[in-house]
Formats: C-alpha cells, sequence, structure tokens
C-alpha cells in the first residue's frame, strides 16, 4: 500500500468503526440517481470525444473523485459485513 492510500485508510478508519451493519448494507447499495448519472454519462461522452468545455471539465473530475471515494467507502462497508 502506498504512503497516500494508508493516509486515505486511516482517514477513514473512524468512520468504518462508527458505521452500522445497516448503514453498512446501505452504503453498499448506494446508486447514484438517474438524473445524475445521465450527467455522468454526457460528460463522459464530451470527455472521451475531447470536446468538454473547462467547467465540464472540472465538474467531471470532481464526480469521478466523488465516485471513487464513495467506492473506497462502499469496500469499507464490504469488509464491515463480511466480518459480522
Amino acid at each position: 500500500m502506498d504512503r497516500g492510500n494508508a493516509v486515505l485508510d486511516s482517514f477513514l478508519e473512524p468512520v468504518r468503526e462508527s458505521l452500522t451493519p445497516e448503514q453498512a448494507r446501505r452504503l453498499v447499495e448506494f446508486e447514484a440517481d438517474q438524473a445524475t448519472q445521465v450527467l455522468v454519462n454526457e460528460l463522459a461522452r464530451k470527455a472521451n470525444e475531447g470536446t468538454l468545455t473547462e467547467a465540464e471539465r472540472a465538474e467531471y473530475e470532481g464526480i469521478i473523485e466523488a465516485g471513487d471515494l464513495i467506492a473506497i467507502l462502499q469496500a469499507k462497508a464490504r469488509d464491515i459485513l463480511a466480518e459480522r
């Protein structure tokens, strides 16, 4: 594990420790709503075509970062559920 991941893990450990099994299940089941998914798909299409504006690029990067964080939290939630 690289240092960046180790630091993120240390930041998220209190969150992981505070999740109940029900909260962990809800987090694992979380999906973006339809409107958000449509937006992400549109931004992804434009990114692939190279037609994003600077504002859209910033928005898309923020969404990707949020998605990465959610994926990490979901992995931690799955760990909690596997432990119980």
